[in-house]
């Protein structure tokens, strides 16, 4: 019989269970007004209504959702795209200035906008000094471990040839910016396989779901999802509908407002104009809505058909904020979007633009207190600073006292462009203060945790037919495949890296401590994966698990990302070291592939929390509901001679796309100015 949820038991848990996260957040407001009037908690629960809590439709001004919508779709006021004429900059740089027409510019941060920024005003002419926090790295959340990159950090992996991304790993093929500037750097780039393919580059889409409690490749679920499907107690009509589709349909309508469907399926944009008013139409309607709201109240799903889409199309962390953020990530990228890597690691694009920005570069600068003259700001003629010819921008920072020594310094110019995530900027002290609506965008503007744990192994298992298997575990001791078939290999560790191939030293006491202690009681053994890239789902703590796309060069192992996760899930990989991290992840893993994976574990790992990275202060900006009107015109705008880029200014955060988009907008915007 099927491990399966009956609807019954399934009711009966939720009837008298506390209330869900979920349902908290609904009932929120409630509680919090109720709590202003001294109610109980108990009592504001009471207060809530029965049903779904239905806010009013957004009440943003049209013309701030048509300017999102510009913003979104990188058009001008009369609906002119910029991004081929953003191209042309990023390719033949903007037009040179000479004499008293070169201004001294300070770029604050050095990732993907900073970068971009600075080479193109130092290109032009004009006198930029270039602040990186960081003592030996630029690229912000672009950030390969590696050995014998720019930022000279230790071996990462146990075999010196392995890489693997803390940040970035994926570009769109259909983000024209980035493109543009791989091909113009002479950047090598190849394809990411976002799904598995098999030996010929064929997509085959054969890596596993393993969800409660069941185990299927993502091929057979796309032809029968009903196993999974009832495992999650849908209702019946979408037992046999995969979770891709059913979320699909939902947001179709939505869709149709700027774009329509053909016979096939794919969608066409409209004309522009229509397409702009359609994008405006959606931020006006659900700009205030979360997308729990929208799955629940608009389309109609019930808690069991949440909870499928949520786990395996990857929602579930971000059901609470913005429908239009999550939305436009749907939306942009279609089914059919080829994606690259780059060879070497992604960060090998900013090791590019360094070479173009080395020379006015200050890394181990961070910057404590921006001060500035506004000589349009009411009052502004009384400020000691103002004279004739003098700067408009001071910038304070301090180094990290790497060397023993900390160091002060102070940095002036004409303008600024600051590049820092507002959630970094909020430590800095900016005077005179800033504008309210500024001011409440660096304090409100929403970031999103994300963790990596990253494993290597002396072999690529993944790739691996069963005669494969055979003949490497055999190799260990004759036996020991038909041990890990029949559940009978043990478990208490002394299998780890036992396989010749495993390099001695980097196994450490601890991790087989805790290995041991946390070892899953079930041990059952899956057939080979025997796919290449792609990546597979569960709803153990590791969620998401990706395999290399390609090989290194020279070497037989691979690196696998074995846990990718978001928001609570990315906290709790936080609380770890790395002696439990890392058996964890594996563990993880283990259930999902088999057992038998330990034996190629080399013990090395990597892990990158971005919410505890001292300069990035969290993954990026993930919008809250009604933040996109409330609060893109003022993270956009600016403070007198300051400008402001970064990803979080585009309707792109978190893609390198809307880091160039700003970086080549601010850099405009202090050329022309």
């Amino acid at each position: 019989m099927d491990d399966l949820r009956t609807p019954s038991t399934h009711d009966h848990h939720r009837h008298h269970s506390p209330l869900s996260r979920r349902q908290f957040t609904a009932v929120a407001g409630t509680t919090t007004a109720a709590a202003a009037l001294g109610l109980s908690a108990a009592d504001a629960t009471a207060l809530a209504p029965a049903g779904p809590v239905s806010a009013p439709r957004s009440t943003a001004d049209w013309k701030m959702c048509l300017a999102v919508a510009r913003a979104l779709l990188v058009v001008d006021e009369d609906g002119r795209p910029l991004v081929p004429g953003y191209k042309k900059i990023l390719g033949s740089g903007l037009p040179a200035v000479r004499g008293k027409a070169a201004k001294k510019v300070l770029v604050v941060g050095a990732g993907p906008a900073g970068l971009v920024a600075a080479w193109l005003l130092k290109r032009a002419g004009h006198k930029v000094t270039l602040l990186e926090a960081n003592g030996n790295r630029v690229g912000g959340r672009i950030k390969t471990f590696r050995t014998g990159g720019h930022e000279g950090a230790a071996q990462p992996f146990a075999d010196a040839l392995q890489y693997a991304e803390a940040g970035a790993m994926r570009i769109p093929g259909s983000h024209p910016l980035v493109m543009s500037l791989i091909d113009g750097l002479d950047v090598k780039k190849r394809r990411f396989h976002l799904v598995d393919v098999d030996g010929e580059g064929k997509p085959v889409n054969n890596a596993w779901l393993h969800v409660n409690g069941v185990r299927v490749r993502r091929s057979d679920y796309a032809r029968n999802p009903r196993r999974i499907n009832r495992s999650f107690g849908v209702p019946r009509k979408h037992w046999d509908t995969p979770s891709s589709t059913i979320l699909r349909r939902a947001l179709d309508p939505v869709r149709d407002e700027f774009s329509t469907a053909g016979s096939d399926g794919k969608r066409t944009d409209k004309p522009m104009p229509e397409r702009i008013r359609g994008w405006a139409r959606v931020i006006q309607k659900y700009g205030d809505w979360s997308m729990y709201r929208f799955l629940t109240e608009e389309a109609g799903f019930d808690e069991r058909t949440l909870d499928l889409v949520g786990t395996l199309e990857n929602l579930t962390s971000r059901l609470p904020l913005s429908f239009v953020h999550s939305f436009i990530s749907q939306s942009l990228i279609s089914p059919d979007t080829e994606f690259w890597e780059l060879v070497g690691g992604t960060a090998v694009l900013p090791d590019a633009l360094l070479d173009k920005v080395r020379d006015v570069l200050r890394l181990d600068r961070r910057a404590t207190r921006i001060e500035y003259w506004d000589p349009e700001r009411p009052g502004s003629d009384d400020t000691a600073h103002v004279r004739a010819g003098g700067p408009h921008v001071w910038i304070d920072t301090v180094s990290e006292g790497r060397d023993g020594k900390v160091v002060r310094e102070q940095f002036t110019g004409d303008l600024a462009i600051v590049t820092v995530p507002f959630s970094g900027l909020r430590q800095v002290q900016v005077s005179p203060l800033m504008s309210y609506g500024k001011r409440r965008a660096v304090a409100e503007l929403h970031y999103d945790s994300a963790t990596k744990v990253l494993l290597e192994f002396s072999r690529r298992w993944w790739e691996f037919t069963e005669a494969d298997w055979k003949r490497e575990l055999n190799a260990v001791r004759p036996g020991l495949y038909e041990e890990y078939r029949a559940g009978k290999a043990p478990d208490d560790g002394s299998l780890l890296g036992v396989h010749p191939s495993v390099p001695a030293g980097h196994i450490t006491p601890g991790q087989r401590v805790h290995y041991a202690a946390n070892r899953w009681a079930t041990r059952d053994q899956p057939e080979a994966a025997h796919i290449i890239g792609g990546g597979s789902v569960s709803d153990n703590s590791n969620r998401f698990m990706i395999n290399p796309s390609h090989p290194v060069d020279g070497s037989k192992g691979g690196v696998v990302l074995a846990s990718y996760s978001w928001a609570d899930d990315a906290s709790r990989w936080d609380s770890l070291d790395e002696d439990a991290r890392y058996p964890h992840a594996l563990r993880g893993l283990q259930q999902v592939y088999g057992q038998r994976v330990e034996v190629f574990y080399t013990g090395a790992g990597r892990t990158q929390s971005w919410l505890r990275d001292p300069y990035a202060y969290g993954e990026a900006s993930v919008l809250l509901p009604g933040q996109h009107t409330e609060l893109l015109a003022a993270i956009r705008s600016s403070e007198g001679p300051l400008r402001f880029a970064g990803d979080h200014t585009s309707v792109k955060p978190s893609w390198i796309e809307g880091a160039l988009e700003s970086g080549v907008r601010a850099a405009l915007e202090v050329h022309q100015g």
